[in-house]
């Protein structure tokens, strides 16, 4: 093992992005849970080779434990967090509502991620126009506003299980985010998906995103270690 690449805090170690949105999951699961990790923030381009060694396949979030445990995929460690502490004002799904949450999670990981990195990074890709991937993208926004209709008519505030946020709006948020980062403008000003938009702004404006979202400094082997959340 490399230098500088102990457990400094004693505590789990987060590789992270802020920007990413499966990063962004891990972390929302986290600050829910009321954890601490140490948090190594990173750059996509210039991967550490710690985190290389112990995940090959090069994509955060990677927490490795105290023990060795190396969990590299995101609702893995978001069901890693909430195994540790389940939040109190969260609804624990049923059996049937956590079938709905994997099909929902199989939608933004294939699908909605597909389309939503043509739209917002067009010139990635040959001869791309991104606005047929914005608007398989709503069609797919439609169907949580559909859900969030069904379950507003049930509770003044719902998010996509009912009255109280779950892992399901943990998976989904960070995906609409970024979606509606493209072009802020434009989806601010849409229509047919205003239950998406109202349950979205709730959460840009909540201490939860707040928590799980600051600019944390890049790391590197020796550097001084980071606890997140702070």
């Amino acid at each position: 093992m490399g230098a500088g690449v102990e457990h400094a805090l004693g505590l789990p170690v987060l590789y992270t992005f802020r920007r990413c949105p499966y990063a962004m999951r891990a972390r929302l699961a986290i600050v829910a849970a009321g954890l601490q990790v140490e948090a190594r923030e990173l750059v996509l381009r210039d991967k550490p080779a710690h985190m290389l060694e112990i995940s090959p396949k090069g994509t955060v979030p990677v927490l490795w434990l105290q023990d060795g445990t190396v969990i590299d995929e995101s609702l893995e460690v978001m069901q890693w967090a909430l195994q540790q502490h389940y939040p109190d004002a969260w609804l624990r799904p049923t059996a049937e509502q956590q079938q709905q949450i994997n099909a929902w999670v199989s939608t933004l990981d294939g699908p909605f991620k597909h389309h939503l990195d043509r739209y917002k990074y067009p010139n990635r890709y040959n001869d791309c126009d991104p606005l047929p991937h914005r608007e398989a993208c709503v069609n797919m926004l439609k169907q949580w506003d559909v859900q969030l209709q069904n379950m507003g008519q049930t509770c003044n505030s719902p998010y996509l299980l009912g009255g109280q946020p779950s892992a399901a709006d943990c998976a989904v948020l960070p995906f609409v985010r970024q979606f509606r980062i493209a072009d802020e403008a434009w989806f601010d000003g849409a229509s047919g998906f205003e239950h998406v938009q109202a349950w979205l702004y709730r959460f840009l404006n909540s201490d939860w995103l707040a928590n799980a979202m600051p600019k944390l400094p890049l790391w590197a082997p020796g550097a001084e270690p980071t606890r997140f959340p702070a």
